[in-house]
This record gives structure tokens, C-alpha cells and sequence, in this order.
């Protein structure tokens, strides 16, 4: 088994050190295509218009320029010829858990969706901030999981669909199907400067860590491992309601 692995925090970021050493127990065919800097935040945001840089720093790892989701792109264009595309792409361990509204700002998250989008398996895992270290029988438990998810990838690995865990402070651990939960980042900032024409401003990243039964926090809190299916491609359809009173007011106007 071929696995790639990235991730948002940076090529030199202890949790991809971690990921790295528990998919080296299952495979002998690991890759690293990671940021060379932290990209946090970054979302599925992609490189256009210019060009990133992607250089080899050992014979299997690559630090790259560009963003998470570049970095799963210039795997695919660049690293691997076509006939030896990755069978699953992993990313983190992200630093900080990503729960809730997380999913749409993580570039852990993006390198998952760019694995959905390709049509490759993809896993986000992310740990809190004061999450002790994964070692010994918690480094084989996380090999276990990420070889129990490749077996069972028919199930979930399709039309667009990847996995987001967000392990516990300590492994090994229970692991769960988890609730979206409701857990903003960015809610404050702070203003460095303003005057009436400007401003510099710092989202700040910390959180309200609310939490409801069932949901990631709530798992995560309780020692638990929670898994989330998430979808790219999905489509809820739009309400009749709604286009029959959009027509009404078009005619009005």
C-alpha cells in the first residue's frame, strides 16, 4: 500500500513526525508531501496564476511552497507518475482538534477533500493543543485505526466522502461516530492598530469549546476517539418555497 501523507502545520511539525511513524508500521511505501512552513487556516485554497516550488529533502519526503491542497497536487502532477498515484492519503496530526465550522478553514481538512476529489481514500486526523505524546501502544493503535479505516474503505471512501478524527488527549482510546457539533473558531480578534481609515487585525484561534452529547468535543473530552464522514460533492436540493417566492418578487419588481 502506497500512502501519502501531509498536512497544514508544516513539514517539520511534530504531529506529521507522528503520522509518519505509525503508517511506517503498516506500510513500507510512506511519502510526505508537506508545507514547508505552517499554512494553517489556509483552507482548500490553491495556488493559481503563479507557480509554487517543490523540493526533495530525503528520498521519500518533499517540502513544498504552496498550500496543503497544493501539496496533494504536486504529489499527484509531480511525485508519482499516473500508474503510481497514491491508495490513501492521510494528513495531520493536525495541532489542535478540528471540530464543527473547523472543517470549512482547515487546510488539514483540504488535503482529505483534495484526496476525495482525486478519488483517493483520505483521513484528516487532529489532536488537542494539550494532548500528551503517542508512543509505544498508542502509536500501534493509531496504525491499527488507519489500517482498520483502509480495509473498510468501500464503505465510506466514495462520491466524494473522506474521514476527519479527532483523537484524544491519550491513545489508545474508544472511537466513535461522532455528531457535527457547533464550535467556532475566530470568533474574537484583536486590533493591533486602527485609525478611521484602517485597521490591523489578529482572528484569534481559540475557541468556546461547546459542547453537546454526541458530538466531537464531548468525545474528544471523554477520552474517546470521534470519526465524522464528510462529503464534497453532496447536494441537499433547493426548496420549491424558495423559488416560488424569488419568482413572485421578480415580478413585483
Amino acid at each position: 500500500m502506497k500512502i501519502l501523507i501531509s498536512n497544514d502545520d508544516g513539514i517539520d511539525a511534530p504531529g506529521l513526525a507522528i503520522l509518519e511513524r505509525a503508517a511506517a508500521l503498516i506500510s513500507d511505501d510512506v511519502w510526505t508531501v508537506a508545507p514547508e512552513g505552517n499554512r494553517s487556516g489556509y483552507g482548500h485554497s490553491i495556488t493559481l496564476r503563479r507557480s509554487f516550488r517543490i523540493e526533495r529533502r530525503h528520498p521519500r519526503r518533499f517540502a513544498c511552497s504552496g498550500t496543503p491542497a497544493d501539496c496533494v497536487i504536486a504529489a499527484m502532477q509531480w511525485v508519482f507518475e499516473a500508474s503510481e498515484t497514491p491508495d490513501l492519503i492521510l494528513s495531520g496530526i493536525n495541532e489542535g482538534r478540528n471540530v464543527a465550522e473547523d472543517v470549512a478553514y482547515s487546510g488539514t481538512m483540504a488535503v482529505a477533500r483534495e484526496a476525495a476529489l482525486v478519488g483517493i481514500p483520505g483521513i484528516a486526523f487532529s489532536m488537542p493543543r494539550d494532548a500528551g505524546p503517542i508512543e509505544g501502544e498508542g502509536l500501534q493503535w493509531l496504525a491499527n485505526r488507519i489500517e482498520g479505516f483502509w480495509r473498510a474503505r468501500d464503505e465510506w471512501a466514495h462520491e466524494g466522502h473522506w474521514l476527519s478524527v479527532n483523537l484524544p488527549r491519550r491513545l489508545p482510546a474508544p472511537l466513535r461516530a461522532a455528531q457535527i457539533g457547533r464550535d467556532k473558531v475566530a470568533k474574537r480578534a484583536i486590533i493591533h492598530r486602527q485609525d478611521a481609515n484602517s485597521a490591523d487585525i489578529e482572528p484569534l484561534a481559540d475557541r468556546d469549546y461547546a459542547a453537546r452529547d454526541g458530538d466531537e468535543n464531548s468525545l474528544v473530552d471523554g477520552g474517546i476517539a470521534s470519526v465524522t464522514r464528510l462529503h464534497w460533492m453532496g447536494h441537499a436540493g433547493v426548496p420549491e418555497s424558495l423559488l416560488w417566492e424569488t419568482a413572485a418578487r421578480a415580478r413585483q419588481a
